[in-house]
């Protein structure tokens, strides 16, 4: 599918109330959940969506559109939430991510995005150059990614508890 705004604002809006639907009012043994050691847990993953929201993808989509390749994107601190998350409960969390992703969102229309603007080019600090549609369009898969493997890493909580049907379950292995 070839990258359009429109389709593109479907997801992003859709996203907050997926993850609150999904997460809030949870018990602490699906929210704190992990794969492992150095992995996210469902409560990470709103830590780093927030952190997403105040430091990556309209900051970039504005450094894009006022200075271009000239000024590369400051780099992303992926493990932030855990220090800004620590004593903020997971509904505290999503209702943040919420209000962000609605002024991002109203951010976003603001900028009245022509095809010609979409083409703009940035400098991502590992990546090299990279459009504005690129830039969104990544914005749109990560929100995926991180609603995936939020529920890979709730599944597999039960992984023991299926017994056998874990060859039919296939998201737990």
């Amino acid at each position: 599918m070839e990258f359009e705004l429109d389709k593109a604002k479907e997801v992003l809006r859709r996203t907050p109330a997926t993850l609150t639907a999904l997460l809030n009012g949870l018990h602490d043994d699906w929210a704190l959940a992990t794969e492992g050691p150095e992995t996210f847990s469902p409560y990470d993953v709103i830590g780093h969506l927030i952190e997403g929201e105040e430091n990556d993808w309209m900051t970039r989509a504005k450094i894009i559109l006022e200075q271009g390749e000239t000024r590369p994107f400051d780099k992303f601190e992926r493990f932030a939430m855990y220090e800004k998350s620590k004593g903020k409960s997971l509904p505290e969390l999503l209702a943040r991510f919420e209000q962000l992703r609605g002024e991002n969102l109203r951010q976003l229309d603001e900028m009245n995005l022509t095809p010609e603007l979409l083409q703009k080019q940035g400098a991502h600090p590992a990546l090299g150059v990279v459009t504005l549609s690129q830039l969104l369009s990544a914005w749109v898969v990560h929100d995926l990614g991180h609603i995936r493997q939020i529920v890979r890493v709730m599944a597999k909580q039960y992984r023991e508890a299926i017994g056998p049907w874990t060859t039919y379950l296939t998201i737990v292995n």
